[in-house]
């Protein structure tokens, strides 16, 4: 299963994010969306989960969640706009991997078994940090990720 990966659009749904997102089976966005029309354009994809970031406002974005719990390819997946707001207790859950966003910098780290992902900025440049979106790979409950810096 190839699971997209993307935070921090901040409205700006580049093409390349598209291109890199294609072929994906469900696409979680990290928060800090921007606008509703970003995951009407994602959805044209895949199927979107998706959290509210600390920039998102308006009704479109009190419908979505601060943080979620779901599963896929056999694997428990927590996702949170803000790195802050993980909770201790992810690896009791079951949780394997956790997405955040906000920072705006790529990262991939493990922390007491869970993989903690953050797929970048995938919106507007900030500073001279890259512009990035991740690919999560689960197969056979093996998960890899992949960053993709877009040009």
């Amino acid at each position: 299963m190839k699971i997209g990966l993307i935070s921090d659009t901040h409205g700006l749904l580049r093409p390349q994010a598209l291109a890199a997102l294609e072929g994906c089976e469900r696409i979680v966005h990290a928060g800090d969306i921007g606008t509703p029309e970003i995951l009407d354009a994602l959805r044209r994809l895949a199927p979107v989960t998706a959290v509210r970031g600390n920039n998102d406002r308006g009704d479109w974005a009190e419908a979505l969640p601060h943080s979620l719990e779901l599963e896929l390819g056999g694997l428990r997946l927590f996702v949170v706009h803000q790195p802050a707001h993980l909770p201790a207790d992810l690896s009791a859950r079951g949780v394997k991997v956790a997405v955040c966003g906000h920072s705006h910098k790529p990262r991939i780290e493990e922390q007491d078994g869970v993989l903690l992902v953050n797929p970048g900025s995938a919106g507007p440049r900030r500073f001279k940090l890259p512009v990035a979106v991740g690919l999560l790979h689960i197969e056979n409950a093996e998960v890899r990720v992949e960053l993709i810096e877009l040009s």
